[in-house]
Order: C-alpha cells, then sequence, then structure tokens
C-alpha cells in the first residue's frame, strides 16, 4: 500500500513511518510514505501556498494552483513507475465521516493521495477539478489535516496482512464486526479485590466465545446503541443475538 501525502508540514509524519506498528511496516515494506510539499511547487521567491479569502472574512485560503501542480507531479510519478492512478482525498469538515469500513475500501484501492488543507479553507476549485473523496473524523475541526491522514493511515496500514504480529487482532478489533469489542483482562487474576471473569479461567473455548460475543452486544447497547441499529438493519444479528438483546432491555 503506498501513500502519497500533499502536506506543508512532512516532519510531522515521522511519528508514523518511524514508531511503532506503523514505522515497523514501513521498514519492512508493506507500506510506503511519500510526503510531498507544495511549496517545493512555488514560483515566487516567498513560495507562496496561501492568500486572502475573496469577498472577506478571517483566516487565509490554500491556493489551487501549488496543490494541483503537486498533485500533477504525483501522478506522474505514478504513471512512471506503472502504478494505477490513486484517487486523491481532502482532509476536511464537510467530508465523509471515517470509518472502519472506509479503511477497507481504502486497503483495495493499493493506493491513496492525501491532502492535507491548513489555514482557514483551499480553493473550491481545486477541490471541485482534483479531489475525489473528502473524509473527516467528526464533527470538530483541528488545525490542519496532518493528524487526520496519520489517523487514517494508521488505520488502514494495520489491515494490511503481515502487519500485525497476530493476524486475529484486526479481525477482532472494535467496529470490524459492527460492534464495540468484548472487555480484555490479563495478570495478575485477582487484581485489588478484582477478579477476571470466571468464564475466562476454565479454558472453554465455546463459552469464552459466547462470553465475549454477549460482552459485546452489552458495552455497545450501553455505549453506541447507533451501532446496534445499524447492525441490525445489516443483518449482522443472529436469533441468539436478538434474544440476548432483548433480555438486557
Amino acid at each position: 500500500m503506498r501513500f502519497d501525502v500533499v502536506t506543508l508540514f512532512p516532519e510531522m509524519f515521522s511519528a508514523l513511518t518511524e514508531w511503532g506498528v506503523t514505522g515497523r511496516a514501513c521498514q519492512r515494506e508493506l507500506t510506503s510514505v511519500h510526503l510531498w510539499n507544495p511549496r517545493d511547487f512555488c514560483s515566487d521567491p516567498r513560495r507562496t501556498v496561501d492568500d486572502r479569502a475573496y469577498g472577506g472574512g478571517p483566516g487565509m485560503v490554500m491556493m489551487a494552483k501549488p496543490l494541483e501542480d503537486t498533485v500533477n507531479a504525483i501522478q506522474a510519478e505514478h504513471q512512471s513507475m506503472g502504478l494505477a492512478s490513486a484517487p486523491v482525498c481532502l482532509l476536511a469538515p464537510q467530508g465523509e465521516r471515517f470509518s472502519q469500513k472506509i479503511a477497507n475500501d481504502i486497503l483495495n484501492y493499493g493506493n491513496l493521495t492525501f491532502v492535507c488543507g491548513r489555514y482557514e479553507a483551499v480553493d473550491q476549485r481545486f477541490i471541485d477539478r482534483r479531489v475525489d473523496l473528502q473524509l473527516s473524523m467528526g464533527d470538530f475541526v483541528v488545525s490542519g489535516g496532518e493528524l487526520p491522514a496519520m489517523t487514517i493511515m494508521d488505520a488502514v496500514i494495520r489491515l494490511i496482512p503481515g502487519v500485525l504480529g497476530d493476524e486475529e487482532s484486526a479481525v477482532q478489533d472494535s467496529f470490524v464486526n459492527g460492534l464495540l469489542d468484548h472487555p480484555h483482562y490479563t495478570r495478575p487474576e485477582i487484581y485489588d479485590n478484582l477478579s477476571v471473569p470466571s468464564v475466562l479461567l476454565g479454558g472453554h473455548h465455546a463459552k469464552i466465545v459466547d462470553w465475549r460475543r454477549q460482552e459485546s452486544l452489552k458495552l455497545t447497547l450501553k455505549l453506541r446503541p447507533d451501532l446496534i441499529e445499524a447492525a441490525r438493519k445489516n443483518g449482522l444479528f443472529s436469533a441468539e443475538d436478538e434474544r440476548f438483546l432483548l433480555s438486557l432491555k
């Protein structure tokens, strides 16, 4: 999986490429991250990438040409390498809210170009001409698209086969099956008079599977009832699941 990132602050991405699971994935060449600064595609001495908004108002707007020239350079490199054309994704408050399903969709693209906005906004003409999808992390605003881009990349990279030490880890994560994950416990067996649930100590695999499923349903119903309704609409519940949910109510 290849990621190309258009950013005014490429140094920020060392947090992704040099540390933890994602850093190891880069070192093992299971994924690659290529950073492009639009200032490098400016012709004026000040390398200007922003200007005041037409119509007035606070803040500056990122100019279309430096961004478009950067995307052109990325796509030219892809073409020279024989890579398929990558969708261009803008991180923006108006984008579709990112989800586990979208992470899986991105993995299937094979490569993706992120554009990390800064300042007040990005010139709409660039968005109309070159952006294929827009993604948001939620109903809040951050200073730029770098942190959302890294979050999305982390979520996608961990899905790449061979990245995680145990392939079951990604399968059992929250949201993969439409629900929150079940509670987890480790040693010691008793901590400050609190015991690990006995079913996890008995070694009965089928009972452990049932307990984890029920705890996942219980936790999701309590904290994210919207996910319960979505999973029900998508046909993800068995008759046994429905009986258990009914018993909780």
